[in-house]
């Protein structure tokens, strides 16, 4: 077993390919169905079709009918018998066509995954991996867009993860594959192809489209709830998950600020310590997230700091989200935090 972090030199001289975040996903379901007989991909056209987006492309004639299998359109199907499969021993990986759709299936993850291993005292537990595309980029508009995320860091005994690079993306997803209770992982698919420079909600301004990056070949995890220093700074601290990494890493880089990005990763398990350290040596913190802002994840993270790092701030809290409105097709760019709000927010914490 390869882990980052306890075995780095291994890693750094594995050979890699050049993949983006769906063909990353997909190496790693590939991995983990050759490494583990008991790992099961299941969803609406993961099988025969490969999936929405591609990501279970061709595993089903690789592995076979039994393994990687189509269900029936029913939320409260899939995440009822993966909790079940989990319980008699297997290690499902459901598939919700969108994050969207997941909400049939709500019940299921809060009163019995969640529960279960507390409930039976430990005899049972539910190693299920519930993948789901979420967030905006396509044009989805309502029902295709959404950002639940905060929901789901709210239950106890389910863990969240949000990739945000395709190397990221596959170690994350082998380590919440093996983990023994239920993870929710948000895959952003507005960078499902790869990063860009984040330039969405400027008129006529063209953004870059990377096709992939370097993912080192064969098995290695990401151990759940460390996050990732993207750039190391003195300014201020930014946090970011998923597709907003990369635009707040533009900002600074555009702006010229010397301010620590850090990925969480994970909301759940969260590395706190990190963002403590961070903190308490910028004093400064600003909070970036695509979904709507009341009750959102940055909230949680605003409170953390704040009782914290409270002697350690020069300045208050910011946040960068999502508006407070159900999600709008045609203005989808001006939802987004973008460069402009995001660099506003940046000024206002240079300024104090």
């Amino acid at each position: 077993m390869i882990h980052e972090e306890d075995d780095p030199v291994t890693l750094a001289d594995a050979p890699t390919r050049r993949l983006n975040m769906i063909e990353a996903i997909n190496d790693a379901l590939d991995i983990m169905l050759t490494r583990d007989p008991d790992v099961v991909i299941m969803g609406q056209d993961v099988g025969y079709f490969g999936g929405v987006f591609r990501a279970t492309a061709g595993l089903q004639e690789k592995h076979g009918k039994t393994r990687v299998f189509d269900t029936p359109i029913s939320e409260c199907g899939i995440i009822g018998a993966a909790v079940g499969m989990g319980a008699y021993g297997l290690r499902p990986v459901p598939e919700i066509q969108f994050a969207d759709y997941i909400y049939p299936g709500l019940d299921q993850l809060v009163s019995e995954a969640a529960r279960l291993r507390y409930r039976s005292a430990a005899e049972f537990t539910s190693p299920m991996t519930v993948r789901t595309p979420f967030g905006g980029g396509i044009f989805g508009g309502q029902t295709h867009s959404q950002s639940p995320e905060a929901l789901f860091a709210h239950v106890s005994g389910l863990k969240t993860v949000v990739p945000s690079t395709p190397y990221d993306a596959k170690g994350l997803l082998i380590a919440a594959i093996e983990d023994n209770d239920p993870v929710i992982f948000f895959e952003p698919k507005r960078i499902y192809n790869g990063p860009f420079d984040g330039y969405y909600d400027r008129p006529n301004t063209p953004w870059k489209s990377y096709d992939a990056s370097e993912v080192p070949e064969g098995y290695y995890s990401i151990p759940l709830g460390k996050a990732r220093i993207v750039r190391e700074g003195e300014a201020m601290t930014v946090l970011a998950y998923g597709t907003m990494v990369h635009v707040v890493e533009s900002v600074c880089r555009e702006k010229g600020v010397n301010a620590e990005v850090i990925d969480l990763r994970t909301l759940v398990p969260l590395d706190i310590e990190a963002i403590e350290k961070s903190v308490r040596k910028t004093g400064k913190c600003l909070i970036v997230h695509e979904a709507t802002r009341t009750a959102g994840f940055g909230a949680e993270l605003s409170a953390l700091v704040q009782e914290r790092c409270f002697y350690h701030l020069e300045a208050p809290v910011q946040r960068v989200t999502g508006f407070d409105t159900p999600y709008p097709h045609s203005l989808e760019w001006a939802f987004f935090p973008g460069p402009i709000r995001i660099g506003e927010a940046i000024d206002t914490l240079m300024s104090e």
